[in-house]
């Protein structure tokens, strides 16, 4: 591994703290993936890996990982504060990559494939939120996420930390008009929304099935929800004011696959 290490120049450290932003990694088509989870998930998913960053204390502690890059990714080794100008980790365990964007999927390729349950998020513009749904998806084998305009772009560092490299292994899109896509889910999946007015307890529904929810301060806008097949609602015999957004989605992804998971 040592004799892969290099030394980056400023004009890297430079561009790599551009992705930061979502313009510039929306027009770069890259991605900051920090920690070692998260680089570890990277690379095992086969996507596309552009270089590895390791901070200079670090380098021995991954050593392991690092020797699992193919040869052609370069490895850069970071002073302690070029690596706190781009770390966005409180802890930073000092491995981080920069990754390509996979281009934007075909909605209407993905739907017509017709593998499911959907997840569907409205306006989910918290980034540990979204990141935290893309996880429990993956673990409840929702494999295709559909993500609405006015979301937290997906590429957000906190998105992809939160998500702890899940969203690697998923099919993700994003920057949807709900309003023009959801006919067309309907088309192969029953609808069922998230509502915390009203609506029948979460059921097992199988794989011909698209659970859409909302952000955690608003919900789902009734303009949706008349497109929905089933409004859910989880009962509760508590006082608290609500679920967070999270929880609620475990719940319902976990009934939603229940009778399958358990046969």
């Amino acid at each position: 591994m040592a004799e892969r290490i290099e030394t980056p120049s400023r004009s890297q450290l430079k561009q790599w703290k551009k992705l930061l932003t979502a313009k510039y990694r929306r027009r770069e088509g890259l991605f900051l993936a920090e920690g070692g989870k998260v680089v570890a998930e990277l690379l095992s998913s086969g996507r596309p890996v552009e270089t590895l960053l390791v901070s200079e204390e670090s380098a021995e502690k991954w050593r392991s990982l690092l020797d699992r890059a193919p040869v052609a990714v370069s490895v850069y080794r970071l002073t302690a504060g070029e690596w706190e100008a781009l770390s966005q980790d409180p802890s930073p365990e000092g491995v981080m990559a920069v990754a390509a964007a996979l281009p934007a999927a075909d909605p209407s390729v993905t739907l017509a494939s017709g593998f499911g349950p959907l997840l569907l998020l409205h306006q989910v513009n918290n980034p540990n939120n979204l990141g935290a749904l893309l996880r429990t998806a993956h673990w409840f084998d929702f494999r295709t996420v559909l993500v609405s305009r006015g979301s937290c772009e997906v590429t957000n560092p906190k998105v992809i930390r939160t998500s702890m490299g899940s969203l690697f292994h998923l099919t993700v899109i994003d920057d949807l008009d709900f309003n023009v896509i959801l006919p067309k889910v309907r088309g192969r999946f029953r609808i069922m929304g998230s509502d915390v007015r009203q609506g029948v307890a979460p059921h097992p529904c199988g794989s011909a099935t698209a659970l859409m929810m909302g952000s955690e301060s608003r919900g789902l806008p009734e303009e949706l929800l008349v497109l929905t097949d089933e409004r859910w609602r989880i009962p509760g015999a508590g006082e608290a004011e609500s679920l967070s957004l999270p929880q609620a989605a475990a719940i319902l992804m976990y009934e939603c696959v229940r009778k399958t998971k358990t046969a």
